[in-house]
């Protein structure tokens, strides 16, 4: 994977910190989050249809960045059949009840480029727990097997895609809206601007020009400074 210099944003760190000084304390009462064991199970059900071997996992948002995982190998890929989208409510860790954030998801329709993680047998399991656990506990996601297209050939990989039957799914809210949320969201993790910037930053150096995430970084970056004047 070849690495290249990002594009100048209008969104940019020393705007968010401006803007966010400090983080608002965690609220674990903002919605219900799945239990250890429900965690477990649905790891137990989705590596039932692991073939043998490597463990690949497809990252399209924070994972790009932040992927908390012992992998092997990282390689561009194409995933058709699914987009990005801010298509998930988020009132902890990047928001609150009070000023929800919008997360990125996978929804159906279109297609996606990121990075598939290969995680090196044995010990997959092990190696894939703790962004496990981050991705799922929240009950916005759910994991399901998909084909990638990479240039060394198709690998299946797990992805996780938006629970679409929970609190949290808010469907195809207009770029606009997303962009006002984003703006003014922020929680015990950080703002969710600061993830929106982020990926957005992966994504140029990776190659990656989606152009939704590009449009929206303007929107966002528009709003805050409105804020700063």
């Amino acid at each position: 994977m070849k690495p290249r210099t990002p594009r100048s944003l209008a969104l940019t760190r020393a705007m968010i910190a401006a803007r966010f000084p400090q983080c608002p304390k965690d609220d674990p009462a903002a919605h219900r989050q799945l239990s250890e064991a429900e965690v477990e199970a649905y790891l137990d059900r989705i590596l039932l249809e692991q073939d043998e071997g490597d463990l690949w996992v497809f990252g399209y948002g924070s994972l790009m960045w932040k992927p908390e995982m012992d992998y092997a190998e990282a390689r561009p890929a194409l995933l058709r059949g699914w987009h990005r989208r801010f298509c998930l409510w988020q009132w902890r860790w990047r928001g609150s009840r009070r000023t929800p954030g919008v997360m990125l998801a996978l929804d159906k329709g279109g297609a996606c480029r990121g990075v598939a993680f290969r995680l090196a047998a044995p010990g997959v399991r092990d190696k894939v727990a703790a962004v496990w656990k981050r991705e799922m506990s929240g009950n916005g996601y759910r994991p399901r097997w998909v084909k990638l297209v990479t240039r060394q050939g198709p690998v299946r990989a797990i992805v996780f895609t938006a629970n679409t039957e929970c609190e949290r799914y808010a469907g195809r809210v207009p770029d606009e809206v997303v962009a006002d949320h984003i703006a003014q969201a922020c929680g015990e993790a950080g703002a969710c601007a600061e993830y929106l910037l982020e990926t957005v930053l992966k994504c140029e150096e990776l190659g990656i020009h989606d152009p939704f995430l590009w449009r929206l970084q303007e929107l966002v970056a528009e709003r805050m400074g409105r804020v700063a004047e």
